[in-house]
């Protein structure tokens, strides 16, 4: 007998992809057909993979499983599963308000899904890791090292749906990491809620710089790309492992928040202004040429002009290549929530953050067109139209400047070139191969 089609459907981080790509496989060895983030999904069962952590997330999650519901009650879908973040968040709530789902799943018991749907299970033996369906183009996969957060950050809810901080063996990654380079894979987006507290769960010391060592070591690894590091206690080790292995992108995404003391504070950031100052230079001075990518908050209960002040002046002297911000929301079972009162109106939030963004769109602007004129290496994602798109080091996937090629020329997708910038825009570049 044909068994369903599946449809996963995966909201919020990458951190969350990876877990729909490990339950996508456990359904494939069982003989269902899964498909992933369907533009039109037409399966028989529905597996919602949500996100919890900030408002608009929580709304989209709930958005989309109201959706979903509609369409069970309209008798085009039979079954409907949530797993993920919010559900690990609001199970009771989630339960009572939309009886439509038939089942709820957290953030790390997912796979008994597979076991709830037909009695079946898929054993592990200890010490391996579930094989994964690849939905990210063949040369690139997220690889996820821990799970957890130790950091307790004022406003986050991340260790609140998470837990602790939990690494994963290192020799269970590196196993990981042949098997995903034995199935095409070139480059290495590595993700954690925290990547430099990797390893310290495990026996008191940080080995992200060793870990990451032994990764750029493996025959068939181009590119590594590191996501989501903290700025105390930096392991400095990491940057030179940055520095000797050609294969470790010049790049590091590190989340600052803010920059004046009094935010830095009551934000529980364990660090300084001055700390943060040269943590930066440091950087830069020992990795040449490093494109650092940082996250940044306005907003947050008690920021006064002055600390904007302070951050619009960081950023200018910063000079981020990649910034992202957001306003601050208030997330329900935070430090901030249960101690601040959330007293920066909405609409200054909204123009400071506008201010930050035309400040950071002037920065990139400048950064990418001081390449014009260079080579550098570029691998090709995908075709679009009369352009092949494609990404140097300093850039990750769906959230960097891209490259842009003329599709005239014959290229390979999942390829690396060399090629020269001809031209700039503020988030795009434009080559041809030499």
């Amino acid at each position: 007998m044909n068994k369903p089609t599946i449809d996963i459907i995966t909201l919020g981080c990458s951190k969350n992809l990876v877990d729909s790509e490990s339950l996508m496989a456990l359904f494939e060895a069982h003989g269902y057909h899964v498909t992933h983030d369907s533009d039109s999904p037409q399966g028989e069962i529905a597996v919602i993979n949500t996100c919890g952590f900030i408002e608009d997330a929580k709304q989209e999650s709930i958005d989309t499983i109201l959706e979903f519901a509609e369409a069970k009650s309209r008798g085009h879908l039979k079954m409907l599963y949530v797993m993920g973040c919010l559900s690990e968040r609001y199970l009771a709530d989630l339960e009572a308000e939309i009886p439509e789902v038939d089942g709820w799943y957290g953030k790390f018991n997912f796979k008994e899904l597979i076991k709830d749907l037909e009695e079946a299970h898929l054993e592990f033996k200890d010490g391996t890791f579930p094989l994964r369906h690849i939905t990210t183009p063949s040369h690139y996969a997220y690889l996820k090292i821990s799970e957890g957060c130790d950091r307790h950050c004022a406003y986050c809810a991340i260790p609140i749906i998470t837990g602790r901080h939990k690494s994963r063996p290192m020799q269970e990654i590196l196993d990981e990491v042949r098997w995903l380079v034995s199935q095409g894979v070139k480059e290495l987006q590595v993700i954690a809620q925290e990547l430099t507290y990797y390893g310290v769960d495990i026996d008191g010391k940080q080995h992200i710089a060793e870990l990451v060592e032994q990764m750029a070591r493996i025959e068939g690894v181009e590119w590594i790309r590191l996501h989501y590091a903290y700025p105390t206690h930096f392991p400095w080790d990491l940057l030179r492992v940055m520095r000797e292995y050609p294969n470790v992108c010049k790049y590091l995404d590190i989340a600052l928040q803010h920059i004046s003391d009094n935010m830095l504070t009551r934000m529980q950031r364990h660090v300084t202004k001055e700390e943060t100052y040269e943590l930066i230079k440091r950087i830069r001075e020992e990795v040449p040429g490093i494109h650092l990518r940082t996250t940044l908050m306005v907003g947050f209960p008690g920021e006064t002009d002055e600390d904007f002040k302070q951050l619009i002046e960081f950023t200018r002297w910063a000079r981020f290549e990649r910034m992202g911000a957001f306003a601050y929301s208030e997330e329900e079972g935070t430090y901030s929530a249960k101690h601040y009162t959330d007293d920066v109106s909405q609409e200054v939030k909204q123009q400071r953050l506008d201010k930050l963004m035309r400040i950071q769109q002037g920065i990139s602007a400048e950064v990418e067109g001081a390449k014009v004129g260079q080579t550098l290496r570029v691998i090709i994602d995908r075709q679009e139209g009369d352009w092949y798109v494609g990404r140097t080091e300093f850039c990750s996937p769906e959230v960097d400047p891209e490259v842009l090629i003329p599709a005239k020329e014959d290229l390979t997708i999942g390829e690396f070139y060399n090629a020269r910038i001809t031209d700039a825009e503020e988030f795009d570049l434009y080559a041809t191969t030499i």
